[in-house]
C-alpha cells in the first residue's frame, strides 16, 4: 500500500505539471490582454506614468515579455515556494486571499455533502428493499425532482418564500449587519442562519443522483447469489441487509465519495453567488469576470490538485471497503 500510495503521489504531481502548463499556455493565449487594461487604467491616474512604461513594467512582472515556455518555467518557479502573486481584483496576495475565504466554502461542503450522505444512502437502500412499493415510488420522485431542478431557480424560490415572504432568513451574505455586537453563542447562530437556504439548496438538488446511484446498486446486489445464500441459511433480513449487502453496495458508491471530495473545498459557485456568500466559488468567480489572472490560473490549480488528490483517496478507499481488492 505504501509503494503504491508513493507511486501515485509521483504520478499526480506529475500530471499536475503538464495540467498546469496547459492553464498557464491557455491564460497566455487568451485575446484580450488585461494587462494592457490595467495598465490603461494606472496611467490615468494623476501624476501616473506612462501606459507604455506601465506595459513594460506589469510584463515584465509577470512573465508576459517572453515565450510561453520559458514564461511558464519563471511561473512554475514561484509557485514551488507558494508564491502565486498578487491579486489584481483583490489587491492582495493570492494566498492570502485564498485563506480568507476557503473555510467559508469548507464549512457549507461538508455540511451538505454529509446531510446528502447521511440521507441519499439509506432511502436508496430502502428504495431497493421495497422495489415497486409506495415508498421506492416516493424516493423515486424526490430523487428525480432533485435532479431535475436548476440551482438558481430552486434558490430563488428558497429566497422568495423563507426571505421575503416569511422573513425568516435574510437574502444574502454570511452574517447580519449586527454580527460584531453579538456574543459567542449569538454569532454561531447567526452564522447558521445564513447557511440555513444554501445548505438546503446543494442538499435537495445534489441529492437525487446519489439516491438513485445506491438504489441501483443496491437492487443489483440483493439479485446476487450471495444474497439469496445468506437468507436460505436463515440469517435475518437485518443482517442480510446491512452486513452482506450494504458493504458491496458501498463500492461503487465509493467512486462517487470520492469524486465528491474536491467540491468540499471547491466552493459551490453558483451557489455562493447566489446567496453572497464569500467562498472560495464566489471569490473565483468575481477574479474570473474582472480578469483576474493570477488568482484564476491559482484557483483552477487548485481545483487540478483536488480532483487527484479525491482520486487517489477513492482508489485507497476501495481497498478498505473491499478486502478482495489488494492495491500493490
Amino acid at each position: 500500500m505504501r509503494n503504491y500510495i508513493i507511486k501515485r503521489l509521483f504520478l499526480s504531481v506529475l500530471i499536475l505539471f503538464f495540467v498546469a502548463f496547459i492553464i498557464y499556455a491557455i491564460m497566455r493565449s487568451i485575446p484580450t490582454s488585461y494587462v494592457e487594461a490595467i495598465a490603461r487604467e494606472r496611467a490615468n491616474l494623476p501624476g501616473s506614468k506612462s501606459y507604455t512604461e506601465w506595459i513594460q513594467q506589469l510584463n515584465q512582472i509577470y512573465g508576459l515579455d517572453s515565450g510561453i515556455i520559458k514564461g511558464f518555467f519563471g511561473w512554475i518557479g514561484t509557485v514551488v515556494q507558494g508564491d502565486f502573486g498578487d491579486s489584481w481584483v483583490y489587491n492582495v496576495p493570492v494566498v492570502e486571499k485564498f485563506r480568507e475565504t476557503i473555510w467559508y466554502s469548507f464549512a457549507l461542503g461538508s455540511i451538505s455533502f454529509i446531510i446528502q450522505v447521511s440521507i441519499a444512502v439509506p432511502l436508496g437502500i430502502l428504495a431497493a428493499r421495497k422495489q415497486y412499493s409506495k415508498t421506492d415510488y416516493a424516493v423515486t420522485v424526490v430523487a428525480l425532482v432533485g435532479i431535475s431542478l436548476p440551482i438558481f431557480f430552486f434558490a430563488t424560490i428558497l429566497k422568495l418564500v423563507f426571505s421575503i415572504n416569511l422573513g425568516w432568513f435574510e437574502l444574502y451574505g454570511t452574517v447580519g449587519r449586527f454580527y460584531e455586537q453579538l456574543d459567542g453563542w449569538g454569532k454561531f447562530l447567526d452564522l447558521a442562519k445564513h447557511y440555513v437556504m444554501p445548505i438546503a439548496t446543494i442538499v435537495i438538488v445534489g441529492i437525487g443522483g446519489l439516491m438513485r446511484y445506491t438504489r441501483t446498486n443496491m437492487l443489483e446486489v440483493l439479485n446476487s447469489d450471495y444474497i439469496r445464500t445468506a437468507r436460505a441459511k436463515g440469517l435475518t433480513e437485518r443482517r442480510v441487509i446491512n452486513y452482506h449487502g450494504f458493504r458491496n453496495t458501498l463500492i461503487p458508491i465509493v467512486t462517487i465519495i470520492g469524486g465528491s471530495i474536491p467540491g468540499l473545498f471547491a466552493g459551490a459557485l453558483i451557489t455562493e453567488t447566489l446567496f453572497g456568500i464569500t467562498g472560495i466559488g464566489k471569490t473565483a468567480y468575481d477574479a474570473m469576470v474582472g480578469g483576474d489572472i493570477p488568482f484564476s490560473m491559482f484557483y483552477l490549480l487548485f481545483l487540478a490538485a483536488l480532483t487527484l488528490l479525491g482520486t487517489l483517496i477513492a482508489d485507497i478507499l476501495y481497498a478498505v471497503v473491499d478486502p478482495r481488492v489488494r492495491v500493490n
